[in-house]
């Protein structure tokens, strides 16, 4: 039996784990900062491809909140330096779980130390394990299956030093790259990072999920149970699925990739045009599909809830790019947030939404292939850049970090499972009878009915 000398001689080494994998981190990245002053000032040149190696190296072994962090910068454009982005998609979310022991002290600091008499059975083993917690598979006293997910300790803590890692790091890219202007970027991933690690919260977002999607056939949300959770345990009803990239191995027919593509864009953006909500992180390991096709939509750590006229001005701006209404794009960009945009501006990011809207502006049946993949996309994405540059850069409004989260990472599901759908006729069917007023109704007492509280709700004055 472990002693409580024991136990504390784990958790310095853990601590010193911890602080040597930090120290590394920094190491790094004050490099990085040497060579960008030399690059700068004396005309050096670095080798950026070789850091961002060096860089994801030293997040990989981290393991923690900053390896997230880390994979979401990838997925947004223009967020990091091309070399940076490409080496941070590499990172796996996995990481290593927590042994049993350590399991056992910690769900007995959630539940008690009879924390095993309230469950028939409980694996030993995580299922999955990821940068904030891990799941395990048990039983309740009703033998009905059950997932447990278990958030490791000190996470509050380690979020903070990772934000602070984080902030060094959009700080360096723009001291040699002024495209983009970090700092709401930064703001909105603190918060949204930090709001993952209340279970409460995220329980409260399932059960918005429920509601949201209760008339949706083709989608299950899990069940929280109450009296085996916790703000840092998370109990659910286990839902049976494959994961996609599993799934894909039994070769699905076309016909089931492109129903399968439809439910997914339903499951993300029902909410969105009707509740002006959104999930986040259309990570692989966050859904799973069912034997019936249908989807298990999990994780529900990374919500946002968005202003009315926000949602308002995102389809104000597809109508402006199908009628070529210069005018009518100015307003819904500044629906969105952006301010102080001059003519020049404006049409760097037409040319930007042009590529981002592209899949809904034509009335036919498009493989995405042909719109997010390849030569193409790289070069414009390359093109935008050096004209934000050029005009002395934009400061992207934070909503827009989740909304282009979820849409570039539904554009990367949707090519893995090489989809031919008419993407716009499904995006008129969730527009056409689209009201502002009535959404803000909606989002106010779905909100309300899950018991979320005001100051989450977005503002709406009419």
């Amino acid at each position: 039996m472990a002693t409580s000398g024991d136990r504390d001689a784990a958790s310095d080494r853990q601590f010193g784990g911890r602080i040597r994998r930090y120290a590394k981190v920094t190491s790094t990245m004050g490099g990085l900062a040497a060579r960008v002053a030399g690059e700068r000032y004396l005309g050096w040149e670095i080798d950026r491809g070789k850091h961002a190696a060096d860089l994801r190296q030293a997040l990989g072994g981290l393991k923690g909140p900053i390896m997230k962090v880390a994979q979401i910068l990838s997925t947004i454009p223009d967020a990091l330096p091309p070399e940076y982005a490409e080496e941070l998609a590499g990172l796996q979310a996995d990481a290593p779980s927590m042994g049993w022991l350590f399991t056992k002290r910690r769900m007995a600091a959630e539940l008690g130390a009879d924390w095993q008499q309230k469950f028939s059975s409980f694996g030993r083993d995580a299922v999955s394990a990821a940068s904030l917690g891990q799941v395990h598979q048990a039983m309740g006293l009703d033998n009905s299956p059950l997932a447990v997910k278990l958030q490791y300790p000190d996470m509050h803590s380690a979020i903070e030093a990772d934000l602070k890692q984080l902030k060094l790091l959009f700080q360096l890219y723009e001291r040699y790259d002024l495209a983009i202007s970090t700092s709401d970027i930064y703001d909105e991933l603190s918060d949204r990072l930090l709001e993952e690690l209340d279970y409460r919260r995220e329980a409260m977002n399932m059960q918005l999920y429920q509601h949201m999607l209760a008339d949706e056939t083709k989608v299950q949300v899990p069940s929280h149970i109450p009296e085996l959770s916790t703000n840092r345990l998370l109990t659910m009803n286990w839902l049976e699925g494959q994961r996609l990239m599993a799934f894909l191995e039994t070769n699905p027919d076309q016909a089931t990739r492109n129903e399968i593509a439809k439910t997914m864009f339903r499951v993300w953006y029902v909410p969105f045009y009707y509740y002006g909500v959104i999930h986040g992180d259309p990570h692989l390991g966050n859904y799973s599909i069912a034997k019936d096709h249908s989807i298990n939509l999990m994780d529900f750590g990374s919500i946002r809830l968005f202003r009315p006229q926000f949602v308002a001005g995102v389809i104000e701006l597809y109508k402006a790019l199908r009628d070529n209404n210069r005018d009518q794009a100015v307003d819904a960009y500044e629906r969105w947030g952006f301010v102080g945009l001059d003519n020049e501006a404006i049409d760097v990011l037409n040319m930007w939404a042009e590529f981002i809207y592209a899949p809904l502006l034509e009335n036919r049946v498009r493989p995405i292939q042909q719109m997010r993949g390849g030569k193409a996309g790289r070069d414009l994405a390359g093109k935008v850049h050096t004209e934000l540059k050029r005009i002395g850069g934009i400061k992207p409004p934070r909503e827009f970090v989740l909304t282009d989260r979820a849409a570039v990472g539904l554009g990367s599901v949707f090519m893995h499972l090489g989809a031919e759908v008419n993407w716009h006729e499904l995006f008129h069917e969730l527009i056409d009878d689209f009201s502002v007023d009535a959404l803000a109704e909606r989002q106010r007492a779905a909100a309300t009915k899950v018991g979320l509280p005001d100051n989450l709700i977005a503002p709406y004055s009419g």
